[in-house]
């Protein structure tokens, strides 16, 4: 009965979550092109399909991933096991990216917009290499006390200097890519051994200490990408492309599900084997109330899945029907109004942050609030979104206008308070997630394509970049006006 009524509460929350975007879709299709869409009742069983999905995955997270990670890093620190807990920093941030649907998807489409010039496989090894890598140098930082800035400003001073000698044709394609390495699962277990270990030590800090993680998986790729992208551009050649295969014959619905269901296993599995094979293997301990882990982990699968059939249904096709009518009508005004409000609303449905945002209330009891920093965290992504698309309609350069929002980033970075530095660029970096990214990527690519004069390459990538950078901006903003309230308060009037 308990988990009815957790579960009940999570699915009032989530449906209030989806609420900005059926406002948006509603307003755009009945005042701006008065027309209604094809079938609207699938698109709103869609959207409550959806609303369910993202309770049950928050519900199976509670149960599952949050406490199987936190104690997992608490047995490693209780051990002093140093040696054994950097490759396992290694291999679950390999694990975890280099299965990500998200990168392989971005990945083909590189390998084929560039004309076989960028190798798929290649640049998914980097970008997982590159994780695996971070998470080494992220959970050294935490049992050393290192502020996260000492790493975070000297490491974006090498994504800016790569990004002045870096090929064009590569740089968005290097900044999406950095997005897309955090998803929906991978966020909150690496978030969990963060926190569980920034907990197990002595004179650490769950807020200060534990997040961060998830900011450095998005920083390092972006390194990662750009000398790779340098040295195909300098010394590579364009590989021939395979013509595009025979559409696949037509499969039966309920065997459709199943395969669906079977790829989303195989996807997070590599996770899975990671932290079993660590957690029996090499710490030779059993898994603290087994049953529930197992069950909240079939929950997670199973509110994942039902989150992705809810966006296939209701949320994608609607959104790329509107970012093709508004490309149609060629108003500047409207798509940056879409842009703007598409981006609120998306972000304010992602599972990953709801998730970051509770954890980020739990360790810090009274000075962050998990629902105000969403909308602080949407407002971000809403405004970056929309610059972003007012760059491809005007054809400014992406690494100018990225370069120069990074290096307000750096500024803000050495104003803001150091408590939420790293969940600033933590919250960064889960605002790219199964909602965000393929509407937002349908919208650049789209543009890009529309406008005389564009390159998708050069043009269409780049708006996940953007979604990135500018929650940063904002948390950051949010948490100096919030530091300078009380002092103004408190001056004599």
């Amino acid at each position: 009965m308990e988990h009815l009524t957790h579960f009940a509460r999570e699915l009032r929350k989530a449906l209030r979550s989806l609420l900005p975007i059926v406002v948006v879709v509603v307003v755009f299709q009945l005042a701006v092109f008065q027309e209604v869409p094809d079938r609207p009742l699938r698109l709103a069983a869609g959207l409550l399909i959806v609303g369910a999905g993202i309770a049950l995955f928050l519900q199976g997270l509670d149960l599952s991933v949050f406490p199987a990670g936190k104690n997992l890093a608490n047995q490693f620190a209780r051990r002093g096991a140093l040696g054994l807990l950097l490759p396992f920093g290694f291999a679950i941030g390999f694990a975890a990216v280099v299965a990500e649907p998200a990168l392989i998807a971005v990945a083909e489409q590189a390998e084929t917009v560039s004309a076989g010039r960028i190798d798929g496989l290649t640049l998914r090894l980097v970008i997982a290499v590159s994780v695996g890598v971070v998470l080494v140098l992220g959970i050294l930082r935490i049992l050393r006390g290192w502020a996260v800035q000492k790493l975070l400003l000297p490491g974006y001073a090498v994504v800016l200097a790569a990004t002045y000698v870096a090929p064009p044709e590569i740089v968005g394609l290097a900044y999406d890519s950095g997005g897309v390495t955090t998803n929906i699962v991978t966020v909150p277990l690496i978030a969990a051994i963060g926190i569980g270990l920034a907990n197990s030590i002595r004179g650490r800090s769950a807020l200060t200490d534990g997040f961060g993680l998830v900011a450095l998986c998005v920083m390092v790729p972006m390194i990662g990408v750009q000398l790779y992208g340098i040295w195909v551009y300098s010394v590579g050649s364009a590989a021939a492309v395979g013509p595009p295969g025979a559409e696949d014959a037509p499969v039966h619905p309920v065997l459709e599900h199943v395969l669906g269901l079977a790829q989303m296993i195989r996807d997070v599995l590599p996770m899975v084997l990671v932290v079993l094979f660590f957690q029996f293997a090499v710490l030779r301990r059993r898994l603290s109330h087994p049953l529930r882990v197992a069950v909240g982990f079939a929950m997670v699968l199973g509110g994942l899945y039902a989150f992705v059939v809810g966006l296939k249904i209701g949320l994608f096709p609607i959104g790329t029907l509107m970012a093709e009518q508004l490309i149609e009508r060629g108003t500047p005004a409207l798509i940056l109004l879409f842009a703007l409000l598409i981006g609120f609303a998306t972000t304010m449905a992602e599972p990953a942050l709801v998730a970051i945002g509770e954890q980020a209330e739990a360790a810090s009891p009274g000075r962050i609030s998990g629902s105000t920093i969403r909308l602080v965290v949407a407002l971000g992504v809403a405004v970056g979104i929309t610059l972003g698309a007012a760059r491809i309609l005007v054809g400014v350069p992406l690494h100018h206008v990225i370069m120069a929002a990074y290096a307000v980033v750096v500024v803000l970075v050495l104003l803001a308070p150091k408590h939420i530095v790293a969940l600033a660029f933590d919250l960064g970096g889960v605002t790219t997630s199964e909602v965000t990214v393929p509407l937002v990527t349908a919208l650049g690519i789209g543009l890009a394509s529309a406008i005389e004069g564009r390159d998708v390459l050069t043009d269409g990538f780049g708006l996940v970049a953007f979604a990135s950078v500018f929650p940063i901006i904002s948390v950051l903003g949010y948490a100096m006006i919030l530091e300078r309230v009380p002092r103004l308060q408190k001056e004599p009037t």
